[in-house]
């Protein structure tokens, strides 16, 4: 299993995160925001395969990408397109469906489920193409616990938080793949059995652990196997932050560094230099040394900085990394 993510976007312009969950046997596609021109070089059937989609808030910079995404997908026949976002996501995405003149649609496949974030509820809603998307049908909403995911997958789960940004709340999301089931190297030796194709029926856990298996002349249960031969390990994790501000050791801050405690990759905006704290106070942003305090209290494994503001040039850029890196060495730049 593997978390594979991309930056989209180049540095200084909007960016976007593309992020696909590999179990070995099946993959699934999330996207998070959609800015201005991030999906240009992502493949239509990637595009295709994309079952969520997360935003972290509607600011322009964030969203003018979403014609592209829904221009592609909106009579998807196999399967429903979520959307998650902030309060207020259900309208926002709502007056986007009713943004176009609708026709030849009264025969076209296509769901949409709409999932917008507040405090303590997860409320939701149905779109359809074949009605234009002219009805807004609001589904059960659910209560959202700190504890609990907001989605869980085969393959992973998914937590938010909602984080100031100026005066409205941006989501961050903490995005843990599945616990990974391994070969005892060790405990298959001293059993005294041979590596080969029956290991596919060992992990394959669409087999019920009631099956008998024959390995090397001998016959085993399978669910004794597998308690002897698997070992269990947490999957990969990252964060993905953009568009926020809070103050280093207020309650928000210790809230943040509590959920994101031990992830792998963090994901994570950048956009003032610590020179211009005033600047990114009243934008309601971060700076270099409060996003490499962040990474360093919650003890991440990497950090990744993206978002970066059009202000700088590329030595500038060059200038925030290796500030953020005085308060956590493992900070990068994506590629692009």
């Amino acid at each position: 299993m593997a978390i594979n993510w991309e930056i989209l976007g180049k540095r200084g312009e909007d960016n976007a995160l593309l992020v696909t969950v590999d179990t070995g046997q099946s993959q699934e596609t999330l996207l998070f925001d959609c800015g201005e021109a991030c999906l240009s070089d992502v493949r239509i059937s990637a595009l295709q395969s994309i079952e969520h989609l997360f935003f972290s808030h509607f600011h322009m910079d964030h969203v003018s990408g979403f014609d592209t995404f829904f221009r592609h997908n909106y009579n998807r026949p196999n399967g429903s397109v979520h959307v998650w976002g902030p309060p207020g996501t259900i309208d926002v995405i709502g007056h986007r469906f009713q943004g176009f003149s609708w026709n030849l649609h009264h025969d076209q496949p296509g769901e949409w489920l709409v999932h917008e974030l507040s405090e303590t509820e997860l409320a939701k809603s149905r779109f359809l193409t074949r009605e234009a998307f002219a009805k807004n049908e609001a589904l059960p909403p659910q209560a959202r616990e700190s504890n609990r995911p907001d989605l869980t997958s085969k393959s992973f789960t998914l937590k938010s938080i909602l984080l100031p940004h100026g005066d409205i709340s941006s989501v961050g999301y903490l995005l843990k793949e599945s616990e990974r089931k391994n070969i005892d190297r060790a405990a298959l030796q001293s059993i005294g059995l041979r590596p080969g194709e029956w290991l596919q029926t060992l992990t394959d856990e669409t087999i019920g652990d009631h099956i008998k298996l024959t390995v090397d002349d001998r016959d085993f249960d399978l669910g004794q196997l597998r308690k002897d031969l698997l070992k269990t390990r947490d999957g990969e994790s990252l964060a993905y932050l953009t568009d926020f501000r809070v103050e280093r050791g207020s309650a928000k801050w210790n809230e943040l560094v509590k959920w994101l405690k031990g992830t792998g990759t963090l994901v994570c905006e950048c956009q003032y230099r610590n020179t211009d704290q005033i600047l990114a106070e009243r934008n309601g942003h971060m700076t270099t040394g409060l996003v490499g305090q962040l990474a360093k209290e919650a003890g991440v494994q990497e950090l990744i900085l993206q978002h970066l503001s059009r202000r700088y040039d590329e030595v500038e850029w060059t200038e925030m990394l290796t500030e953020v890196q005085e308060e956590f060495p493992r900070a990068s730049l994506p590629a692009n």
